[in-house]
């Protein structure tokens, strides 16, 4: 491992390998995307689309090794138990840094189908970009404003049938969908502004998870609740792993029961709305309290192995 070195010389060599791994995986998986255009049947499409998840899992792996390479982490990851490459899960979880999903996939790549993410379908025509994620089978939405909807109501109900059709591959094929309910990263002006009653936490927004459950709830085999933690990370998460200043990776997974959105209620009734939103409020209370026992739990062994340093010196 290269952690004696300084770390503006581990930021260099970081994010040179880092952009070197994914350039070579993004660049492979596009020229995947190419294939897949000419494919004449959805089996074959699909195959491609097998092959293209391994690079993203190849992609992954990488990444794993460079943190290897980079910084001694430790992972303290707890509830993989029993998660299943052949299931379809909806994955929530609490956003901290742009570093996040490297550790999420690399965390999961063994466990359940590559991350999706939905995207906008205007996303689609960005050069490489589109292409791969369409090779990924990434799911792409349309996402009607209120004032096309106040002027044509007709257009009501469209997008989420554009949605569905979108994800009918999805039916044969496993499938997990991230979506990170905060709408953001975590800051402290963000949490400030918001007025967050949480102590970790932004407030989470009910509407993207509900428009995905509405569109292909019944497919989930369950909905997975996850955490993640850097208890020791400076408040650039993504600097500090790079300069290889973060030493621990905390996961925690809850598999939860797959809840029901009636899309017709969601979309018409208020009440209803506020209902889902009190059941995800409850969550986001529940995980910022688990947050606030990791990290006070972690101090506390810190601060043991800290006495002891001390005890053993004198």
């Amino acid at each position: 491992m290269l952690n004696f070195l300084p770390g503006p010389v581990l930021f260099i060599i970081s994010l040179s390998l880092l952009i070197i791994n994914t350039l070579v995986w993004s660049s492979l998986i596009s020229l995947g995307g190419l294939v897949k255009i000419v494919m004449p049947t959805q089996g074959t499409r699909n195959a491609v689309s097998t092959v293209m998840n391994r690079f993203m899992w190849a992609w992954a792996c990488c990444n794993g090794g460079i943190l290897y390479l980079i910084a001694k982490i430790e992972w303290d990851v707890e509830g993989l138990e029993g998660l299943d490459k052949n299931s379809w899960y909806l994955l929530i979880s609490n956003h901290l840094s742009g570093f996040d999903i490297a550790a999420q996939t690399y965390v999961l790549r063994n466990h359940i189908p590559m991350l999706k993410f939905f995207l906008k379908k205007e996303l689609i025509y960005v050069p490489i970009m589109g292409l791969g994620c369409w090779a990924l089978d990434m799911p792409f939405m349309n996402r009607t404003s209120p004032a096309k909807l106040k002027k044509n109501p007709k257009l009501k109900g469209k997008d989420l049938a554009t949605t569905r059709r979108a994800c009918e591959k999805f039916k044969n094929m496993p499938t997990s969908i991230i979506n990170y309910v905060e709408g953001s990263r975590f800051t402290r002006d963000k949490h400030q502004r918001q007025n967050s009653p949480y102590q970790h936490l932004l407030r989470p927004k009910a509407g993207g998870i509900a428009f995905t459950l509405s569109a292909m709830g019944e497919q989930f085999t369950n909905l997975l609740d996850m955490t993640i933690v850097y208890p020791d990370a400076p408040d650039d998460i993504l600097f500090g792993v790079m300069n290889g200043k973060v030493s621990k990776i905390i996961v925690r997974i809850n598999a939860l029961p797959v809840p029901q959105v009636d899309p017709t209620r969601y979309f018409s009734e208020s009440e209803y709305r506020v209902e889902f939103q009190r059941w995800l409020n409850q969550v986001w209370a529940e995980k910022d309290q688990q947050i606030d026992a990791l990290l006070q739990t972690n101090q506390n062994v810190a601060d043991s192995a800290d006495s002891a340093n001390h005890t053993q010196a004198s």
